[in-house]
């Protein structure tokens, strides 16, 4: 049974850091797309980064793109998401997802393409 378990988020003020971790459990292959998601209510959940564990190709929407940086230590089956200069839009409930195959169709970042999903942890940056 597939578990992911995010942990790392909170409050922080507009310019400031966070680092979110996604361990995960249970995960069939060693070499599987992860990534992180986030959705404010009402809104649709949308991708905000995506690795791929076996080669570590990565690949970021683009209003986080040198801000966030995703990594992954592989041992230990944990992905994070080192988030800096946070915004007040960056406001979200952050999700973590994982798939062995995912099915490309023109974006990694697309949530359809995710079978398995965490239960989110809250970030909310203030101005």
């Amino acid at each position: 049974q597939v578990r992911l378990v995010e942990s790392g988020g909170g409050s922080v003020q507009a310019g400031g850091s966070l680092r979110l971790s996604c361990a995960a459990s249970g995960v069939p292959y060693s070499n599987y797309y992860m990534g992180w998601f986030r959705q404010v209510p009402g809104k649709r959940r949308e991708g905000v980064a995506i690795i791929y564990f076996g080669l570590g190709d990565t690949y970021y929407a683009g209003p986080v793109k040198g801000r966030f940086t995703i990594s992954r230590d592989n041992a230990e089956n944990t992905l994070y998401l080192q988030m800096n200069s946070l915004q007040p839009e960056d406001t979200a409930m952050y999700y973590c997802a994982a798939d062995p195959r995912p099915k490309y169709g023109g974006s990694w970042l697309e949530p359809d393409l995710y079978a398995y999903w965490g239960q989110g942890t809250q970030v909310t940056v203030s101005s």
